[in-house]
């Protein structure tokens, strides 16, 4: 590999110059290896974020981090597909989505995170289940997509190793909020867990990264764009994230809203965002199957008890219950207008459903239930939400974080759509 000097690299991106494929996989390669030093790389970062990088910088960018690890080599009988999400307020989509495509026939290796701040982390969720273990070998994983054609789990140590380490210089940095960056986080980890097709669901609103629709479609066009580059079927949908989706936000609350899901019940904007993403696998996957009538047949609630019972959770145990819950009542009788999703993931955290930093625990039983959905007619004094935490101390926070969430009008709200846009190569 050719070498470079690390401070010219910098300039040439400083300056709002392209980089080569070869500037690029040094430098990642080197700042993985520690040769190329964190303040430097801090430095690149911000040159990144300033001056950004086009198609095919991201898309090299992003090879490079693939390359500074292993990628899974998945043994299945099945094809394979997987879905990630951007990130939201009550986004429990990954827990009915996994097992419904795979009894329509496909594999999905769903490799997912922790929550950070006010959005939530699918094995947090899972981790609520007694018995249900997070961390995998690649063996267990390979076995569980051939028996259960499902497996939720911890990617392993060896994916994408030069992301970890800068994600976690990026967020001390003030750099997250990069597209290229953010866009070759994704999909780096994404690519290396060796799926042949990928659905992403790009949310925006306000409680989304992306905030603006224009944001979130320059996200989504890079992410396929990505994804398209490296051989992998990759299409996305853009999806609004201004209320909570579903009626459940944080650990247990979100597995057993879940659950209701999968037995053909649940809230119907959860139902109708699990159906479309999982039309959207399914097409990449080569599949005919409906997943509306497979849902609502309860047939994928038995592929989700084994896929539990795999990873030595009881599907049947009865789930953490809070020590303390706190209702929230309606200021005035009207109409439920808005319900501030960032507002109501704030709460939740605080009342210890997230955590502020990746090290610090969360209590599995804490959350927040949004009892109305914006669109219903409400009578003052009316209980909107319930807090649910094992820290009374905790509720002044949660209460201060919900002031101004709700917002109630002489006039039902024009309904929101859920899918706003589909993005395909």
């Amino acid at each position: 590999m050719t070498a470079f000097a690390a401070v010219d690299v910098i300039r040439a991106k400083r300056d709002g110059g392209a980089l080569s494929d070869a500037q690029i996989r040094w430098v990642v390669d080197s700042y993985t290896r520690g040769v190329v030093a964190e303040e430097q790389m801090a430095a690149l970062a911000m040159a990144v974020f300033l001056r950004g990088m086009d198609a095919r910088e991201t898309a090299t960018w992003t090879g490079a981090m693939i390359d500074s690890g292993s990628r899974l080599s998945l043994r299945v009988d099945r094809p394979t597909v997987d879905k990630h999400s951007t990130g939201g307020v009550g986004d429990k989509i990954t827990l009915p989505l996994a097992p419904l495509v795979a009894t329509c026939g496909a594999a999905v290796p769903q490799l997912s995170g922790r929550g950070l701040g006010h959005t939530g982390g699918t094995l947090d969720k899972l981790e609520s289940i007694p018995g249900w273990r997070a961390a995998l070998s690649l063996d267990e994983i390979t076995g569980q997509l051939n028996t259960v054609g499902a497996v939720v789990c911890a990617a392993t140590e060896g994916l994408a190793p030069a992301d970890r380490k800068l994600y976690a210089l990026r967020d001390v940095t003030g750099t997250v909020e990069s597209v290229p960056l953010i866009a070759s986080s994704i999909m780096s980890k994404k690519i290396a867990e060796g799926s042949a097709g990928l659905v992403l669901d790009v949310k925006t609103g306000s409680g989304a990264f992306m905030k603006s629709r224009e944001q979130a479609l320059e996200l989504a066009r890079t992410l396929v764009g990505i994804g398209s580059a490296h051989g992998v079927a990759t299409t996305a949908l853009l999806t609004g994230m201004s209320a909570p989706l579903g009626s459940a936000v944080g650990n247990a609350v979100e597995v057993a809203e879940a659950v209701e899901v999968l037995q053909g019940g649940g809230p119907a904007d959860v139902v109708e965002l699990t159906v479309a993403l999982a039309r959207e696998m399914l097409a990449l996957a080569g599949l005919s199957a409906d997943p509306a009538r497979v849902l609502a047949s309860g047939e994928a609630y038995e592929t989700w008890c084994r896929m539990i019972s795999a990873q030595g959770g009881d599907p049947s145990a009865s789930l953490p219950r809070p020590g303390h819950v706190t209702v929230v009542e309606a200021p005035e009788t009207g109409y439920l207008s808005a319900l501030d999703a960032y507002a109501v993931g704030v709460a939740a955290w605080r009342l210890g459903a997230g955590r502020a930093r990746r090290e610090d625990p969360v209590q599995h039983a804490a959350g927040v239930r949004c009892l109305v959905k914006p669109g219903a007619r409400v009578s003052k004094g009316q209980p909107l939400l319930e807090l649910h935490t094992d820290t009374p101390d905790a509720v002044a926070g949660a209460r201060e974080a919900l002031s101004g969430a709700v917002e109630i009008g002489e006039h039902p709200p024009a309904p929101e759509e859920l899918v706003l846009e589909r993005v395909a190569p």
